[in-house]
């Protein structure tokens, strides 16, 4: 944990001065920490740092702090923001979620035929369905953390961007689902995962809406989150990321439903100031960590593999950001705002990483098109803030410096 909290803070330390988020420098450590550099270079040091009995360890750390992560991403989503702008969110996301999942889906098909991508066990629907929501997720953390770095939050382009994100990720989480459900034993198991998760959502984001207020309301009275109320809460989290576990679905779902059944206002933001720090800070890297172990970037080291790659970086962002800019200018706004929610919606982030992992850890995918996601995945990251810097934010400031200018004459 000493290397792997070093490490991280170090290269996502240098992230921040290139102007990119913590984050991304994190995900790349993770990837640094792997076979694909320090196992390179230092096997014996590698194998020493993370020998097989710690994975087990890191593994259980690893699906705490995602869990808890896309818990407080659901308690800090911002449904007044969400529907404010749904109707052209809506046009916007359906774009950048069903173009690349059609995209994903044929580019499936063809890979199919290469061996050792896909595993054996996986039939070409579920391939094409996997592929398909990989390729349409967006990094909705990432994007809401970037709008506010880039002080966007409660401007048109902002609110656009998220309530977009929201929706799409929310479509490409419900495709993985059903994924998830069928890449079992029988429809039996289909049926338990998505009837259970279906059910599960509606009591929690219904009547356990209701019940949570009190919660909030006891946390107000006491003037802040105390020792009781917070292990509740965490309670809660458990059961929650539990339930969906055991009906099939990952326990991702439960923490990210129950976050946004929680009270807003004075208790998300105790919550996010008790948790948030200790989540992100300790229990996030060895997710980061863990998926790099796994990412061997040197199976990347043929033609026929570079190709695929490829391939999937060009579908991925030409699927996703190419129609997001299109669904945008659509609805009428102009060609500037369009290129920056196509620069926005482009990347995946964390929620990428997340997706592979379950795809890898349920048998869906195998090891080279892992890597080869996670590759995507820190690419498109990547491009996100020094495109959207150029095709919109050196433009809005500089109009903005040009209006003070004009007022002040």
């Amino acid at each position: 944990m000493f290397v792997i909290l070093a490490v991280c803070r170090v290269v996502g330390g240098l992230s921040r001065k290139l102007g990119q988020p913590q984050v991304v420098g994190e995900m790349i450590a993770g990837v640094f920490m792997g076979p694909s550099l320090l196992g390179f270079l230092f096997p014996a040091l590698q194998a020493h740092l993370f020998p097989p009995e710690s994975l087990k360890v890191l593994y259980v750390g690893a699906q705490l702090g995602v869990g808890l992560y896309m818990f407080l991403v659901g308690a800090e989503f911002d449904i007044s923001t969400f529907m404010s702008r749904a109707r052209s969110a809506t046009t916007v996301s359906m774009a950048g979620m069903f173009t690349p999942m059609m995209l994903g889906a044929v580019l499936a098909l063809g890979l199919m035929k290469f061996p050792g991508l896909f595993s054996p066990n996986a039939t070409r629907y579920e391939a094409m369905l996997f592929l398909g929501a990989a390729m349409a997720i967006t990094a909705f953390p990432m994007l809401a953390r970037i709008i506010y770095e880039r002080g966007l939050t409660g401007t048109p382009l902002g609110t656009l961007a998220l309530a977009a994100g929201a929706i799409g990720d929310a479509g490409a989480w419900c495709v993985l689902a059903i994924v998830l459900a069928s890449f079992g034993a029988g429809p039996s198991v289909a049926i338990k995962a998505i009837g259970g998760g279906i059910t599960y959502a509606v009591l929690v984001l219904t009547l356990g809406r209701k019940l949570l207020l009190r919660l909030g309301a006891a946390v107000e009275k006491a003037g802040g989150l105390t020792p009781s109320t917070l292990a509740i809460t965490l309670m809660l989290f458990s059961l929650a990321a539990f339930v969906t576990d055991s009906i099939g679905i990952h326990a991702v779902f439960g923490g990210f439903l129950l976050g946004i059944a929680m009270p807003r206002g004075f208790f998300s933001r105790e919550l996010q100031k008790q948790l948030e720090p200790f989540c992100v800070v300790f229990l996030l890297p060895m997710f980061f960590t863990f998926s790099g172990l796994k990412t061997q970037l040197n199976m990347v080291n043929n033609l026929g593999m570079l190709g695929i790659a490829f391939a999937i970086l060009a579908v991925s962002c030409l699927g996703k950001g190419g129609a997001c800019w299109a669904a945008a200018r659509w609805h009428g706004e102009d060609n500037r705002t369009a290129l920056a929610i196509g620069a926005l919606m482009n990347s995946r982030g964390l929620m990428e990483l997340i997706i592979i992992n379950i795809g890898l850890e349920k048998g869906v995918i195998q090891p080279a098109l892992f890597s080869i996601m996670v590759l995507m995945a820190v690419v498109t990251t990547l491009m996100a803030t020094p495109l959207f810097e150029w095709v919109y934010g050196r433009h809005a400031r500089k109009m903005a410096a040009v209006e003070v200018a004009s007022v002040r004459a």
